[in-house]
């Protein structure tokens, strides 16, 4: 008996809902992240929402911290994270080296910056945290670029991130360091200047809002968030160019759940993902979703060239370099 063209629409159809069942991602994703508290829990929280059959559960630490107990994990074989969500790409970069990660190829990146994620899309930036200029409001000179601060008027008054204890202070040194304008001559012109170059950007915020100095070298949203409640501070991109962190969202190769792991990525990845990103204050990565209050438009944003992989290669010797110069 052949079937009917009913008969056959309906089977099509219990087909479609089977699968689309299939492919809804569910069980336990665990996750590792440096995000604050606020914005991790913020993030998971957005995400069940739209998959709620994945139970996240989720490990927050800085990017030094989560990496030394992940490669605890690894020694001991048994890693436990699906996905990372960390701060900068020289680290995935080096997990990718290792064999550590899994592609995600079918991931929506069409509206992105190709230079933001792996060309093999083993890791995709999430944001861009990029770092410029903070300057007391009080000072005499507004900087507008990054020889700026080699004025006069900055001498002496210069405080910055270490690369030593930063890593969006190392991956600015190498974007700095490699433009043609500026490279290690500025380094060791800044260094002349009397720059203080010790901790990280929590450190360079304080200095600058306290006025102990007038400038500094520091990620965006700190400034900017400051400013809005009242802090005697202003960010500055420089016309040069900033660097950034991405904050990149990678699956391990030893995920235990990776099609949930596959669906947090696309999360992140998505306007919705991007939008929140936005709303805790952040620089979405997808160029379409506005910046939050008091970023410049994302096209008036230039960003210096970075290749993460040369960086990785290259980070003993860039990191000796500094040490060198600034001592440390």
């Amino acid at each position: 008996m052949r079937p009917t063209p009913t008969l056959t629409a309906a089977v099509l159809a219990l087909g479609l809902a089977a699968g689309a069942a299939v492919a809804e991602p569910s069980g336990r994703l665990v996750l590792y992240t440096s995000q604050p508290n606020a914005d991790a829990q913020a993030t998971v929280d957005a995400f069940r929402a739209r998959h709620p059959a994945v139970e996240v559960e989720w490990f927050r630490e800085g990017t030094t911290n989560v990496m030394a107990k992940l490669e605890a994990e690894f020694a001991a074989g048994a890693p436990q994270p699906d996905v990372l969500l960390i701060a900068d790409s020289v680290t995935m970069e080096g997990l990718k080296a290792q064999g550590r990660l899994m592609p995600h190829p079918d991931a929506d990146v069409s509206a992105y910056d190709p230079a933001t994620m792996d060309p093999g899309r083993y890791w995709f930036a999430t944001k861009l945290i990029t770092t410029g200029i903070v300057y007391n409001t009080a000072a005499a000179m507004v900087p507008a670029s990054w020889e700026d601060l080699l004025r006069p008027e900055a001498k002496d008054q210069i405080v910055m991130p270490s690369p030593l204890t930063s890593g969006a202070a190392t991956i600015h040194m190498v974007a700095l360091t490699g433009h043609p304008e500026l490279g290690w001559e500025y380094y060791e012109a800044l260094a002349a200047q009397g720059a203080m170059a010790q901790g990280g950007n929590g450190g360079v915020q304080t200095a600058v809002a306290g006025g102990e100095r007038l400038y500094g070298m520091i990620v965006d949203y700190l400034p900017i968030r400051a400013a809005a409640q009242g802090a005697p501070v202003a960010f500055v991109f420089p016309r040069e160019g900033v660097s950034a962190v991405s904050e990149p969202v990678a699956i391990l190769a030893t995920a235990r759940n990776p099609d949930a792991a596959r669906a947090f990525v696309d999360f992140l990845l998505s306007r919705e993902g991007q939008e929140l990103a936005a709303a805790q204050g952040y620089l979405p990565a997808h160029p379409a979703v506005p910046p939050p209050a008091g970023f410049p438009p994302r096209s008036g944003i230039r960003l210096l060239d970075f290749d993460p992989a040369r960086a990785l290669a290259e980070d003993a010797v860039n990191k000796m370099r500094f040490s060198d110069i600034f001592g440390g």
